[in-house]
């Protein structure tokens, strides 16, 4: 039972905790560490989200979860693949942005295939509560929380599924925090890679078969993946990032979603990569029960600016007329120009401005370009950067 008491402290400090400034690995440490006192569990998973995609980005365990399991994969396939009413991308859309198996199946908990057939069985769990971390009660999605208990423990209660919906959007905020926070090992790393610029290298392809097993990979694909993975792991261990993609590109295959699956990950290092997964359909279309043998290839790119400028700015948190005017700003746009486009006054622009900085931690226009622009060019940091992101020679 959460107490009173016990959810206005632990809604307190989950408040300071999110304004903090920690880095993901932190901040996901000391919420649930908190979150725990209000909602016990045995074993929790924290998996952050593109917001424009809903694609996983990464994930990292707690309790009676191994950091590197081999059902890594199997776990993007199931969350992806099957899609249930307490998954994230169906929590994400949903009135509550929280849900547990048992009290949403009124404890027929048979009818949640996620749980009875791959939660129960591979990891010993008798209940799982979900909630996705949506920012201000809005459609962006930065992370989800998933909490578990052990068969003999007392299901996730009503109350308790409440109190996570209601730090949901203290929790998306610390997630969006820590997502800009600057790796320490950025600088060291780009120095050990001699200044290599990702965004101009080769992508690393992966091919899964039919069952969903990988089958061949470029050079250099395993490194490549090991450094967009919250863990390291064997090279036949496949992230649940990438088991997310496979299974996305097969609903996209059978028609159940409009476009293949696409997310922009960060590295451990501060560097961003873009990863696509598309069915390879054969000459003349495959068509009913021939689409569960067609290969899934998953591609990992460096990312450019077009790709990851519009989460950045997203991450500062800055509401609809200020991302107009950090747009403009980016462009270039004096600020006679950004009043005219936007028919604001000059000194209003000069106020969004203001905002537009505190929000980004910056000083000048100056900075903030390269505030947008660096996650980009983190394995250059000591290049200079022109407002429409290219480099200086």
């Amino acid at each position: 039972m959460v107490t009173t008491l016990t959810a206005d402290r632990v809604r307190s400090d989950l408040e300071v905790v999110s304004r903090a400034g920690l880095d993901l690995d932190e901040f996901v440490d000391e919420a649930l560490a908190s979150l725990r006192r209000a909602v016990p569990f045995a074993g929790a998973c924290a998996g952050t989200i593109d917001p424009m995609t809903l694609l996983l980005t990464g994930s990292r365990k707690f309790g009676q979860l191994a950091d590197v399991d081999p059902r890594d994969h199997e776990f993007g396939l199931q969350e992806y693949g099957r899609p249930e009413p307490t998954s994230f991308t169906e929590l994400a859309a949903a009135a509550e942005p929280a849900g547990a198996v048992h009290e949403s199946t009124r404890g027929r908990t048979s009818d949640s295939p996620r749980l009875t057939n791959f939660i129960s069985p591979f990891y010993g769990f008798g209940d799982e509560l979900r909630v996705v971390l949506r920012e201000g009660g809005g459609p962006r999605v930065w992370g989800g929380f998933a909490l578990f208990r052990a068969p003999d423990d007392a299901p996730f209660a009503r109350e308790e599924v409440e109190f996570a919906a209601s730090v949901s959007s203290t929790l998306a905020a610390g997630i969006r925090v820590g997502l800009l926070t600057r790796f320490a090992t950025a600088t060291g790393a780009a120095a050990r890679d001699g200044g290599r610029d990702d965004a101009h290298e080769a992508p690393a392809v992966l091919v899964f078969d039919a069952a969903d097993r990988l089958s061949f990979a470029t050079p250099g694909a395993h490194d490549r993946l090991a450094e967009i993975d919250a863990y390291e792991r064997p090279a036949d261990h496949s992230a649940d990032i990438v088991g997310s993609l496979v299974a996305a590109a097969r609903r996209f295959l059978r028609g159940e979603v409009a476009t293949p699956p696409r997310t922009r990950v960060r590295a451990r290092d501060g560097r961003w990569f873009v990863l696509h997964a598309s069915p390879m359909d054969a000459a003349g279309g495959l068509t009913g029960p021939d689409t569960a043998s067609s290969p899934v290839v998953v591609t990992i790119e460096g990312a450019r600016p077009p790709d990851i400028v519009p989460l950045v700015v997203a991450a500062f948190g800055l509401t609809p007329r200020e991302r107009d005017v950090t747009a403009l700003v980016l462009q270039g746009a004096d600020t006679k120009t950004i009043a005219q486009t936007l028919h604001l006054s000059a000194y209003t622009v000069q106020d969004h401005l203001k905002t537009i900085f505190d929000k980004a931690n910056v000083r000048s226009r100056r900075e903030l370009i390269a505030r947008v622009y660096v996650d980009q060019y983190a394995p250059r940091p000591r290049a200079e950067v022109r407002p429409d992101g290219s480099l200086v020679a």
